[in-house]
């Protein structure tokens, strides 16, 4: 399930980068960095860092924490500032 959800995140995350190069958008170019971030950063980082680093629960919790915010936060400037 966990690599459905990244190979999806990451196509959705292409799609937009191909819409910012064709359009020159800069909401799009947010948009896409926000969703990937949101849709593959916590997966990656969870399993990941569990893989490599099993005694840091706490370190990679507020670390995939800080990626959904920053992909939260991206898809919040594209809507409204860029």
């Amino acid at each position: 399930m966990t690599l459905a959800v990244l190979v999806l995140g990451v196509y959705v995350g292409y799609q937009a980068y191909r819409g910012y190069r064709r359009n020159d958008s800069r909401p799009v170019l947010f948009l896409g960095i926000g969703v990937t971030l949101v849709a593959t950063g916590r997966p990656l980082v969870s399993t990941l860092g569990y893989v490599l680093l099993p005694g840091a629960d706490l370190a990679l919790a507020v670390l995939s924490f800080g990626v959904s915010v920053t992909g939260l936060l991206s898809i919040l400037y594209a809507f409204t500032r860029a």
